[in-house]
């Protein structure tokens, strides 16, 4: 009786340990299944600005302002920017395609940036005798002076000219106000500005481009000398000799129309001057015969007899 009591006892036990595994079981899986509510909301995920662009940006064209916005992506590209102003104006290199991030590796860069359009940028041979002992730093303005020394030779080969191109010693102002884009190895971007450069043989000067052909010219024939202008000088020359003012050219059709030595040596203070027409001295009586029949008048330094 007591073990069969023992038995009834036993199985009542496994019974009830199994029917608890299942309902842990249960409870096990629906535990699971529930979405987990966090107290805190999910952090989005942090947005940068960049400048990006509305429509595709083709080589070799400046960049306007309407080609470009702000778009707030993920993360910023290298080289990328935030603000339009720091790229209108600016070339691409390559090719920028719609909604693409403008970066810096996609512009051109380098000298021609700096040169303004009717500009072009040419170098010239200096040395710190010419060049204010080559004290001349990148972003200053100069004038140009020219030295010629009279030439003995004779004409002009293959003209009809037997006198001399240069026809006496000179000097004079050529150009008025040039900016100097680089002097040496230093540039606008990259100055050393610690005191004088040494060894500098070649100034990079923006010229506008009806004045290069008279500052080659002047290089070759001459020798030129670089003065330092003040910073807060406004004066420049109305004309010299490179300019050429009064022609109806685009500066250049006047590039490509040449200048001659003998033209560079003349000068605007040489050139001919235009006629003044000479106006006729007015009639003047100055003799008259008491006995009447005739007067004696001087015109000009002619004079006659006129009866009456």
């Amino acid at each position: 009786m007591a073990n069969n009591l023992t038995k009834i006892l036993a199985v009542a036990l496994i019974v009830i340990a199994l029917l608890l595994g299942v309902y842990a079981w249960v409870l096990g899986s629906r535990s699971s299944s529930a979405p987990v509510v966090s107290g805190q909301p999910v952090a989005q995920a942090r947005q940068v600005p960049v400048v990006v662009a509305v429509q595709p940006l083709k080589a070799g064209v400046p960049i306007v302002a309407s080609s470009l916005k702000v778009q707030q992506v993920a993360a910023r590209p290298d080289g990328a920017f935030v603000d339009p102003v720091q790229i209108i104006g600016r070339v691409p290199s390559a090719d920028i395609p719609e909604q693409a991030a403008v970066v810096e590796s996609s512009l051109s860069s380098g000298m021609a940036d700096l040169v303004e359009p009717g500009e072009r940028a040419i170098a010239v041979k200096v040395d710190e005798n010419n060049a204010v002992g080559n004290r001349v730093r990148p972003g200053n303005f100069v004038d140009v002076f020219v030295n010629l020394k009279r030439d003995a030779a004779g004409g002009i080969p293959g003209t009809n000219s037997s006198g001399p191109e240069i026809p006496k010693t000179q000097a004079k102002l050529l150009l008025s106000k040039i900016r100097v884009l680089a002097f040496g190895d230093a540039t606008t971007a990259r100055d050393q500005s610690g005191g004088a450069a040494g060894g500098v043989r070649t100034a990079v000067l923006a010229v506008p481009t009806a004045q290069i052909d008279a500052l080659t010219l002047a290089e070759a024939s001459g020798n030129l000398t670089l003065a330092l202008r003040s910073p807060r000088d406004e004066e420049v020359a109305t004309q010299t000799v490179a300019m050429r003012v009064g022609t109806a050219a685009d500066p250049s059709a006047r590039a490509a129309q040449g200048l001659s030595l003998s033209e560079l040596s003349r000068g605007v203070a040489d050139a001919p001057a235009a006629a003044v027409p000479r106006r006729a001295a007015p009639a003047r009586v100055v003799a008259r015969s008491p006995d009447g029949g005739s007067i004696e008048v001087i015109r000009g330094g002619r004079a006659e007899s006129v009866a009456y």
